[in-house]
């Protein structure tokens, strides 16, 4: 009997674990591979905006964005063009999908968490 109850314990905590590991969240440091750019997504009232860490953007914002659970859609700013794009981005470990779309056309870069 002390088997099943230790058994079932640890499946619990294993499955809570996993539970959390679900849960991507864009909150962090993460880099951008074509520039090497540090952009930092920070919870900022109901949304995730994404300020620059460094280089000549330094302290700019990238725009925002909402959700959870690893998927997330908003805005991007593409800084180096001053132009606003729908986006969308998913989180999958320490790797960001980030992507900017106009009329259903996207284009985007995977992004490694710092």
């Amino acid at each position: 009997m002390k088997n099943i109850i230790a058994g079932s314990l640890a499946a619990a905590i294993i499955a809570l674990g996993a539970g959390s590991a679900y849960a991507e969240p864009i909150e962090g440091v993460w880099k951008r591979p074509s520039t090497g750019t540090l952009v930092r997504y920070a919870k900022a009232g109901g949304e995730f905006c994404g300020t620059v860490l460094d280089g000549s953007h330094k302290g700019k914002s990238i725009g925002c964005m909402s959700g959870s659970n690893g998927a997330y859609k908003g805005k991007v700013i593409a800084l180096d063009e001053g132009k606003t794009y729908t986006g969308k981005a998913q989180v999958t470990g320490n790797v960001m999908k980030l992507q900017g779309c106009v009329f259903g056309f996207c284009k985007g870069e995977d992004w490694q968490r710092q």
